[in-house]
Formats: C-alpha cells, structure tokens, sequence
C-alpha cells in the first residue's frame, strides 16, 4: 500500500525513471496527483512507465516523456528545457539515476571505470541540480538525492561506487545549507538492498541475482529485501509538506542492514 499524499499540480522530475525504484517513484507521484517526467535512455522503457503514471494519475495528466543519457551534459539542458518549456515549472528534481561497476585498484583500467561511476552517479547530480536551481527558486522545491548504504560503509570491489555516493552525501549537505536562503530543501535517501535490476545490470546471471536477494531476508532485521516501493514512500515523503523542516538529512532505507553490520 502506498502512503497518501497529495502532489496535486507539482511538476516531479525523477531521473533514471525508466525502471525500478525510479519508476515506481514516477507512479506513485503520479498517482498523488503530481505532472510527471519521466526519463531514461530506452524509448521502450521510458513510454511503458510513463503509461502506468497515467492510468494511476486522478487528474489524468499525461507523463512528459523525454530520451536522455544523464551521462551527457547537452541531454541534462535538454532535459530540463523540455521539462520548462512543456509544464512551466519545476518543483521536485529527483537524481535517482545511478549504476555501478565492479572494480578493483589492479585493474588494468581502474580509472576508465572510476571516471565512468562518477559521472553517472555523482557528476549528473551536479550538473542536474546547477541547472534547476533558478527554476526550484522559483517554486520553493527540493531535491531528493539517492545515495546509498554504500556511502557509510566500504564494500570491497565497488569502491568507486562508494566514493561517488559518498560525495553524493556531501554535495547534499552543502546544497541544502547554500539553498535553504532560496527555499529550497535538499535531502538524501540511502538504499540498503533494494530488489530491482541492478544486479543484473552489472552483469550477474537472473539466477543468481534472485539468489542473492532472497539471501537478504536471512541477515536483515526485517527479514527481507527492500521493494522499489519502500523506496518510492521515502522519497515522496521526504518531498511533501510532510517533510517542511527537514533538509540537510540523510534517511537510511536499508531494513536495517547497517545497525545489524550486516553489510
């Protein structure tokens, strides 16, 4: 079940919006009323989300649907121009888009995966929130970073992962001490294992991901995996009225991995 809240006319910008935890969180602002963006590097993917905001939407507002790669710079401008230019506004930027890739400080290219992490994981949050800045003002809005567990604990093979989530807490924090004078909030969510495709993203067997998952529910307190759904309430949370003085925060989704040092 998902929480009631009530984005009624807000424009939600929620990047990486074409599968897992971001297009659940695409539904469930859509579902609360909220004109939606929805963004990804898959046509396929993105129109088959956006038409699921669409049939939970009660003011049946049609999904903005826009083609982007948050790796590319001129993909970010034409992402948010289009955004601008189709609602008008913008008042929840969410940087949910982020992969990793499993590395080791021997490997041959170390460095060309470093520079790969950061900027999808660290440098388009950036770029993405230096763009929105001028329109959030104008609105009040925030920005919900997605970070990780990983940022809090080192996990060996995916250290640049780590860093770059890392910083992806701090730039959070900074931003929210820079922006609170422009009303605008800044906060962060940090995943523990959340049950999407990523494992399978980085290249390990269906069979294997599933096995891994299910594994979770004998080590976490609350004896499973996370769902996108637990990441999805978090985050429209942490964007609604709800949430009004609360900025600056760091809010664990992880099933309580770390306080079992599970991780």
């Amino acid at each position: 079940m998902s929480i009631n809240f009530n984005f009624t006319g807000k424009v939600v910008l929620i990047t990486g919006s074409s599968s897992g935890t971001g297009a659940q969180t695409a539904v469930e602002f859509a579902r609360a009323g909220a004109h939606v963006v929805v963004t990804g590097r898959q046509a396929a993917k993105v129109s088959e989300v956006a038409k699921e905001c669409l049939k939970v939407s009660p003011n049946q507002s049609k999904p903005l649907e826009v083609i982007a790669d948050v790796t590319k710079p001129q993909d970010l401008r034409k992402l948010v121009d289009t955004t601008i230019g189709h609602f008008g506004k913008l008042d929840v930027l969410v940087n949910n888009a982020g992969a990793g890739v499993g590395d080791n400080i021997a490997d041959k290219d170390f460095y060309e995966k470093y520079l790969k992490v950061m900027q999808i994981n660290l440098n388009s949050v950036v770029y993405l929130t230096h763009l929105c800045v001028e329109h959030l003002a104008k609105t009040k809005g925030n920005v919900v970073n997605i970070s990780s567990v990983g940022a809090m604990r080192a996990v060996q093979g995916l250290a640049s992962l780590s860093m770059a989530k890392c910083a992806v807490d701090m730039f959070s924090t900074c931003m929210a001490a820079e922006l609170g004078a422009k009303g605008i909030r800044v906060n962060v969510v940090n995943p523990g294992p959340i049950r999407t495709g990523l494992l399978t993203a980085m290249g390990t067997p269906e069979v294997i991901a599933t096995q891994l998952w299910d594994a979770y529910g004998k080590v976490l307190p609350v004896g499973r995996a996370g769902m996108p759904q637990d990441m999805a309430n978090a985050i429209l949370f942490l964007a609604s009225d709800h949430a009004a003085f609360i900025t600056g925060a760091n809010l664990i989704v992880d099933g309580g991995i770390l306080a079992a040092n599970a991780y």
